[in-house]
């Protein structure tokens, strides 16, 4: 993938803790709590946006925490595939409640 073909994508813009401000890019009830790099990875991959994984990225506006970031293959605006990102996480993030549910 050249460059100019990816939308970079940090954990902080759908993490329901940060404010617009601090980097949130998705409404409040399309957030997550803390959600990790690897589980925006899964959303990608399930929905079949090709992507690449960089664990060692800090987001610029707070470089002393590595949150890493992900590059996706951009076919539409950036505003679109965060949306989509979103709502595959929430998905994510149900099935992992009701799985820790169903161990208790």
């Amino acid at each position: 993938m050249r460059k100019l073909d990816k939308a970079i994508i940090w954990p902080i813009y759908f993490d329901c803790n940060k404010t617009r401000q601090e980097g949130r890019r998705v409404p409040k009830n399309q957030a997550v709590i803390a959600p990790k790099i690897s589980e925006i990875k899964e959303a990608a991959d399930k929905l079949g946006l090709e992507n690449e994984i960089n664990i060692e990225a800090h987001f610029p506006r707070i470089p002393w925490v590595k949150s890493g970031m992900l590059l996706v293959e951009k076919k539409e605006p950036k505003e679109a595939i965060i949306k989509k990102l979103a709502k595959q996480l929430m998905k994510i993030k149900s099935q992992q409640a009701q799985q820790l549910a169903g161990k208790h």
